[in-house]
C-alpha cells in the first residue's frame, strides 16, 4: 500500500525567492519533503497569493529581496494579517536578531540542507 500523500492533501507552502535558480531549488526541496509548493518571486506577489489562496499553511521566504518589501516586512505582514500561517525565513547575507524574528517563525541560514529544511517544515507539522 502506498501511504504517500497526494498533492491535494499535502500542506501548501509558499516559497518566496527573487533568484530564479534558488527559487526552483527551494521548491524542489519543499516538494521532496512531502509538501506542495507555490512560488512567488517577491513579497508583493506573495501577499497577492496569500490574499487569493487561503489554504497556504507555511511561507518560506528569503529576507533579502528587492522592491518595497523584504522578507522581514513580509513576515511581519503575515503575522499581522494571517496569524495561523507559519514562517521560515532564510538569508545568506545576514542572521536576524532573535527579537526581530516574528513569533512562531524559524530562521535557516543559506545554504541550507534538505535535512534542515525538512526539520523546519516538520516542526510546524508536528505542532498541529
Amino acid at each position: 500500500m502506498d501511504d504517500r500523500k497526494t498533492p491535494t492533501d499535502r500542506p501548501l507552502v509558499l516559497v518566496v525567492e527573487d533568484e530564479p535558480i534558488l527559487r526552483m531549488t527551494a521548491v524542489d526541496m519543499v516538494e521532496e519533503a512531502g509538501y506542495t509548493a507555490v512560488e512567488a518571486h517577491n513579497a508583493i506577489e506573495a501577499v497577492a497569493i496569500l490574499e487569493a489562496r487561503t489554504e497556504i499553511r507555511i511561507v518560506f521566504t528569503d529576507i533579502d529581496m528587492p522592491g518595497g518589501m523584504n522578507g522581514m516586512l513580509l513576515a511581519a505582514a503575515i503575522r499581522d494579517r494571517w496569524p495561523p500561517i507559519e514562517i521560515i525565513l532564510t538569508s545568506g547575507a545576514m542572521t536576524p536578531a532573535a527579537d526581530l524574528i516574528p513569533a512562531r517563525s524559524v530562521f535557516l541560514s543559506k545554504p541550507y540542507s534538505q535535512r534542515e529544511l525538512e526539520g523546519a517544515l516538520g516542526g510546524f507539522s508536528a505542532s498541529h
